[in-house]
């Protein structure tokens, strides 16, 4: 029969109905309760209860039964069932044997005579009962080990204790541990034990314990005695070792309370008697007595240190004294009171040595020798209690405490830490870099655990510190104060800019499909790799989206954590496209960003604090979607198209920021958001109809701009979103544009192309006599530096917005011509001609070299806490006074004004006459002459790569403009060669994003001849007079440098399509830049640059297509030349050829030794390249413009080459290609002779005499076509004893021989003739003996010829025909030194002179 449980809900009457059921079944119980005995060991085994195995909920540290008042009596011995005893043995002596008691060492035993004892009388009191006492009345110093005795017995025990001055058996004796602070010892020997047991301070004159207490009067005494001298004679026949191991077996045996009694007994005795000495002589000074510790184990001893003392005495030095009626305290725990002492006296730092680092609780860095008062809270911590301050160690230790309110504390600590590292605040004082640390260390996890946190304080420190670590406020402000400069709505992504070796050879993958896949590796990586090298994508990989989510949607946080999670979110959509788009498609994420933070309606807010943003329009949310629309196209026509927002947009920018019910400051910010937003999505031709909708809004809005331009001092927030609004009118009129470039591939750029604007030209025209009022009221505040600065963007953005509006305007082939050119003199004659002609406008073109980021690469400095895994533009302490991001920074406005200029010779070339006085402007010369003259090129890092792009903007415009102007003046301007000088500049140095400035300056400026002036003025001719060297046919006119310049000027059609060729960049990028540089919105992609990894062309440029030939040679496996490669090699050659010549500092960058391995690849490339007639007139030639004497000593080949692992892996496959298809060319031959300068490493030469000894026979070049002095091959004397040795090696041999090879022949001569001559005392033995040895091989030299060269040699002379001079008869030193040799050395070789 199966009965059911008791359900919920069941009343008594149900369970008694269940009761009598079960009673009526005689069903057998689940449960047998047996009852257990009072008396422990009374119950026999088969009587316990069964053990179950059911889940037992314990107590630690709780008895099972209480504790009991008396000592438990004795087990019986009970024979064990597996150990039975054995029937043949006494048990009396098996008892004896194995018995430890007491009376083992006790055995005699006489009984106690209380004929003697005295009778104590009741003590006399005046009143009936004793005195009632209360318990707060209860004596300081009682018992601490009462156990269970009451309140009575206690207070009685004590009494009897002071009345009769004898310890009772339950007192606990003070302790007898060291004080803190005493010198610890070492443990004493076995032999200086010994001396403790038998000698020392112990009293062994009589017993201490053994008082003979109830015996006779008359036989105490002398029992008493004679037992103590037996124990001392015991003892003095034992070893030290058996005395402790008897000694462990007593304390074994014992009842610890009666080895604490008998202790204790001891101690009172000691006491009493030092006391008594006290008081019998208190005048004389103390003698200090030295205590020794009983002897006991160290089990025992840890046992005691348990059992805590009386806390009236204890061994710290505590400023209040425990009691025992305090919460907790009936047993002292004395090392647990050490915080409570007084700190120790603070440290003074004598030496050098580092120290750790401690913060206070706003993050400052504490000095280490200041001196806080505790009431701060900043001693709470174990390591140097003294220091105040917390180390970032205890920061994370607190991180992980049980406590919220610490763990917010921590965090909010580390984020103040990280804010003022950041900001610079430690400077140099700490040594490495604080948030690397904090990274290493896992802090990134760590606050990505906390968001996991269940308490919201914890959430809101950790979003806090979250933000103040990913974003810096500099870089918004920043990045939001130069929306409005030219392109300033395009930014480079903040992500790290190593290469990764996915990003290789995808060049022509568009950024959106590259942005969508994800390669197999990085989605395996665990999140701390992905941190390692880029912080986002390590967050992103944690689920750090759905969490962010989560906190906006359910827990609702206050207006901080909202601003902070927008931050973060803004921070990681700046990352890449790939982060923005998964901004964007996290479920819900975006959709409750624009619920409940973009509402339509809501209600009114005051000024002050508001308690919640939720239902309440927020400016950082606006801003949040419009980075995120300026990632790309895609992402922009998404939100435009979901969650009503067009009607959102329009009910922002509808309302003037004082008409929208929110505070001034964040109604301002708002307003101006939404502008910004608008004008991005303009930018990619988008939201055009809302301008239908919204035009009388803006007309409204740009007629009040000049009243408020107008108002002093003029307002920050107001000037921003006067220029947001400029801004989006001029993205409105390129959209107007009507006339779309032709589509040069693929049907879907002509679909794009074919996409008609929703804006018509008509609906703009009328914006330009509203703009023009705005650029006359800001022009007038030009003469005052402190009002200019703060109208910010708005000047400029009127200047673009005008370029904008005459490019639109040509390109309506409905309208006259003849009406825009008036319009555009009527400009020139009202504004800018004015403009131009202001002293104000000259102190802007002067101040370009004081804010130039190329001029002051200090300026452009990295961060004091930059890492590279986390980007960041490093303006967290603001941007220098003298950058091209200040305020008083001229570039914005000339680089609006020259985009201006640009347009209008473009379309009216007659006005280039009174516009190219620009050009000519002093400051712009001195600006341009300080960027073209050599020096350290700034370091590439976030905030140099944005301010140098803005630079070059306005570098590009200027060279733009003298193009232009060069084509119609007949003359070239003075000024011409520093333009040309500039382009080869700004080539080499455009940043990825640049990719169609970068082409216009090759199609325009850099192959023009205009730019080349020296043509036309004598040029070539100071070349040949300046000539000293040439290795071909100096006879010939054609191979003069002079007519290879003009060969060169006459074929710059065909130097430029090779560079265009070669040095063009990809086609996807190059019609990516020219779509957002020449305002085709229909094909901008995204406002996100690439990557700034490094420039778009190497230093090195101009070598490139021949790298390219020698590439290409290299891995043809044929070795068939490339087509055209003699044409390739020839104008690359005949360029570099000019910039030598006229240009040497556009090649300053490239090392000579980098020039001289680009013209050995020449020789590489094949085997007939190099026996072409001009190829050898061009290489002749720059090879002695790289062995002039004011290049040669910069010739250093032992640095790393760009492009080179090593150059002497380069010189053997030289020696390979030269002895295997040179035949002896002397041009072959002088680049294989160069690097065999003695200054040079001894391993090209080692190379040529020990593995290619062939190349001597063909290396054939005479004295005199040499292309640097002889005298660099012999000087100094050569020290290499191996070389010398293949030297002396190839002389004897016939390797070398004069005819065949008379420079090394002469070279070698002059090293072997200085070494067997030298007589330097410092040589080694090893050095002395190979040199008399070659001594003596010469003198016996069957060469006659050879032997007299050696011996006679005198110096080189490149003049004779041998190449150098013989003595006529061997000096007296050299005589003497060869009559050293054996004598029959010396009759063998016939001695002569």
């Amino acid at each position: 029969m199966m009965l059911s449980r008791p359900k919920p809900g069941e009343s008594e009457v149900d369970l008694l109905r269940f009761q009598s059921q079960f009673l009526k079944a005689g069903a057998a119980p689940a449960v047998q309760l047996v009852k257990g005995s009072r008396r422990r060991g009374d119950a026999h085994p088969e009587q316990l209860p069964l053990r179950d195995h059911r889940d037992v909920v314990t107590l630690d540290n709780l008895p099972d039964l209480p504790p009991a008042l008396v000592p438990a009596p004795a087990k019986r011995a009970r024979a064990s069932p597996g150990h039975p005893l054995p029937q043949d043995e006494d048990p009396e002596e098996r008892l004896s044997r194995h018995d430890q008691h007491i009376t083992a060492v006790l055995s005699k035993i006489i009984e106690r005579d209380t004929s003697s004892v005295a009778v104590t009388l009741p003590v006399p009191s005046a009143v009936a009962f004793p005195a009632v006492f209360h318990r707060s009345q209860e004596r300081q110093g009682k018992s601490a080990t009462s156990g269970k005795r009451s309140i009575f017995a206690q207070e009685i025990a004590a009494r009897r204790v002071t009345e009769n001055r004898v310890p009772a058996a339950g007192e606990v004796v003070p302790s007898l541990d060291p004080p803190e602070g005493a010198v610890p010892s070492e443990p004493p020997s076995s032999r200086d034990k010994g001396s403790r047991f038998l000698g020392g301070s112990h009293d062994f004159h009589r017993s201490n314990l053994v008082t003979g207490k109830g015996l006779r009067s008359q036989a105490a005494e002398q029992e008493v005695q004679t037992i103590h001298e037996e124990n001392v004679a015991r003892l003095q026949a034992m070893d030290p070792e058996e005395i402790l191991k008897e000694q462990q077996q007593l304390l074994a045996q014992l009842d610890p309370s009666l080895v604490a009694f008998l202790r204790s007994h001891g101690n009172a005795l000691e006491q009493a008697g030092t006391k008594a000495t006290k008081e019998q002589s208190p005048g004389s000074p103390t003698v200090p007595v030295t205590k020794e510790e009983p002897i006991m184990s160290t089990s025992a001893s840890e046992s005691r240190k348990e059992d805590k003392l009386e806390p009236r005495a204890p061994a710290l030095k505590l400023p209040m004294t425990p009691h025992k009626e305090w919460l907790h305290m009936d047993t002292v725990e004395l090392e647990k009171l050490h915080w409570t002492q007084d700190l120790p006296p603070l440290r003074r730092q004598q030496t050098q040595e580092r120290m750790q680092a401690r913060f206070s609780l706003q993050g400052e860095l504490l000095a280490p020798d200041v001196d806080l008062p505790t009431h701060l809270g900043l001693h709470h911590h174990g390591e140097e209690a003294e220091r105040a301050g917390y180390s970032l160690q205890e920061l994370f230790h607190l991180t992980r405490s049980q406590v919220s309110q610490q763990r917010a504390l921590a965090l909010h600590v580390l984020s103040q830490i990280i804010g003022r590292a950041q900001a610079g605040e430690f400077g140099d004082r700490l040594v490495g870099s604080i948030l690397r640390l904090l990274l290493d260390a896992g802090f990134l996890f760590l606050l990505r655990f906390s968001l996991d946190d269940r308490v919201d304080g914890v959430i809101a420190a950790a979003v806090r510190a979250l933000r103040t670590l990913l974003v810096a406020p500099g870089d918004e402000e920043l990045l939001d104060s130069t929306f409005s400069w030219y392109h300033g709505a395009s930014a480079f992504p903040l992500m790290p800019s190593q290469e990764d070796k996915e990003d290789e050879g995808e060049e022509e993958e568009p950024t959106t499909e590259k942005a969508k896949k994800k390669t197999p590796e990085e989605e395996s990586r665990p999140p701390p790799d992905l941190a390692r090298h880029d912080v986002i994508k390590g967050l992103l990989a944690t689920n750090l989206l759905p969490r962010l989510r989560y906190v906006l949607e359910v827990t609702c946080p206050g207006p901080s954590v909202v601003l902070d999670i927008l931050a973060v979110l803004t921070r990681v959509a700046r990352h890449s496209l790939e982060s923005a788009m998964r901004v964007l498609e996290c479920p819900r994420l975006i959709d409750t960003i624009v619920q409940e933070f973009l509402p339509t309606s809501w209600s009114p807010m005051g000024v002050g604090p508001t308690s919640s943003l939720y239902k309440v329009p927020c400016a950082a949310a606006m801003k949040l979607l419009r980075v995120l629309a300026s990632a790309g196209r895609n992402i922009a026509a998404r939100l435009l198209s979901s969650l009503d927002f067009r009607s959102r947009l329009c009910r922002f920018v509808a309302e003037a920021p004082q008409e929208l019910a929110l505070p001034p400051e964040e109604a301002e910010t708002l307003s101006t958001e939404a502008l910004r937003l608008w004008a991005v999505l303009a930018s990619y031709g988008q939201g055009g109809d809302l301008y239908r909708e919204l035009y009388p809004v803006l007309m409204r809005a740009l007629q009040t701009l000049p009243t408020e331009l107008s108002t002093h001092p003029p307002r920050p927030l107001s000037m921003q979103r006067m220029a947001s609004l400029l801004t989006l009118l001029t993205q409105l009129t390129l959209a107007a544009s009507s006339t779309h470039p032709e589509s040069t591939s693929g049907s879907a750029e002509a679909y794009v192309s074919a996409i008609p604007s929703s804006i018509t030209w008509t609906q703009v025209s009328g914006l330009q006599p509203l703009v023009e009022p705005c650029l006359k009221q800001a022009l007038k505040f030009l003469p005052r530096p402190d009002v200019w600065n703060a109208l910010g963007p708005v000047p400029s953005a009127c200047l673009l917005f005008l370029s904008a509006y005459y490019q639109a305007w040509s390109q309506q082939v409905s309208l006259c011509p003849e009406d825009w050119l008036q319009d555009m003199e009527r400009l020139l004659d009202e504004f800018l001609l004015p403009l131009l002609n202001q002293a104000s406008l000259g102190h802007l073109w002067d101040s370009l070299r004081h804010c130039s980021a190329l001029c002051n690469p200090l300026s452009c400095a990295p961060a004091p806490e930059a890492l590279p895994s986390l980007v960041s533009l490093g303006c967290a302490g603001g941007c220098p006074s003298l950058s091209v991001a200040a305020s008083a920074s001229p570039f914005p406005f000339l680089t609006a004004l020259l985009s201006l200029l640009n347009t209008l010779v473009r379309i009216h070339r007659g006005l280039w006459g009174q516009l190219a006085a620009v050009l000519a402007t002093p400051g712009l010369q001195k600006y341009f002459l300080q960027c073209v003259a050599p020096g350290p090129a700034p370091q590439l890092t976030p905030f140099s790569a944005w301010a140098l792009r803005h630079e070059y903007h306005l570098q590009y415009l200027v060279l733009s403009l003298a193009q232009k102007v060069a084509l119609l003046q007949p003359e070239p301007a003075t000024n011409t060669a520093l333009h040309h000088a500039m382009a080869l500049a700004l080539l080499s140095r455009l940043l990825p994003g640049s990719e169609y400035l970068a082409q216009e300056l090759l199609l325009s400026c850099v192959f023009r001849l205009e730019f080349l002036p020296e043509n036309a003025s004598g040029g070539p001719e100071a070349a040949d007079f300046s000539d000293g060297l040439s290795l071909g046919n100096s006879g010939d006119p054609q191979c003069r440098r002079g007519a290879l310049l003009v060969q060169a000027c006459q074929d710059l059609p065909s130097i430029r399509s090779c560079y265009l060729a070669h040095c063009s960049p990809a086609r996807a990028s190059l019609l990516t830049s020219q779509a957002l540089y020449r305002g085709e919105l229909l094909r901008v992609s995204s406002l996100l640059l690439p990557v700034p990894k490094e420039p778009l062309l190497p230093t090195d440029w101009p070598f490139q297509p021949l790298i390219h030939l020698y590439h290409q040679a290299s891995d043809t496996p044929s070795g068939l030349p490339a087509a055209d490669s003699v044409g390739i090699a020839m104008r690359v050659l005949q360029w570099v050829l000019v910039l030598e010549s006229w240009r040497p500092e556009a090649l300053w960058a490239v090392p000579p030794a980098a020039r001289l391995a680009r013209l050995m690849c020449v020789f590489l490339v094949d085997s007939e390249l190099f026996r072409e007639t001009p190829v050898q007139h061009l290489v002749a030639a720059l090879l002695a413009r790289l062995c002039q004497p004011q290049v040669l000593p910069s010739l250093n080949l032992d640095c790393p080459l760009p492009g080179l692992t090593s150059f002497p892996d380069l010189y053997a496959s030289f020696l390979d290609h030269f002895e295997a298809v040179s035949f002896g060319d002397h041009l072959f031959g002088a680049l294989v002779l160069l690097p065999l300068q003695r200054h040079f490493s001894v391993t090209l030469r080692l190379a040529l005499f020990g593995e290619h000894v062939g190349v001597l026979r063909a290396l054939g070049l005479p004295l005199t076509q040499l292309p640097v002095p002889l005298e660099c091959y012999t000087e100094p004397a050569e020290d290499s004893l191996a070389l010398l040795q293949l030297y002396f090696r190839a002389l004897v041999t016939g390797a070398l021989r004069p005819h065949w090879c008379p420079v090394l022949y002469t070279v070698v001569l002059a090293h072997v003739n200085s070494f067997i001559f030298s007589q330097d005392p410092k040589s080694s033995d090893e050095v002395k003996a190979a040199r008399r040895s070659m001594l003596q091989k010469t003198w016996l030299l069957a060469d006659e010829g050879l032997r007299q060269h050696l011996l006679h040699y005198k110096l080189p002379n490149s003049s004779l025909p041998e190449g150098f001079e013989l003595y006529s008869q061997l000096p007296h030193l050299r005589q003497q030194y060869l009559q050293t040799l054996p004598t029959e050395v010396l009759q063998n070789g016939g001695f002569k002179t």
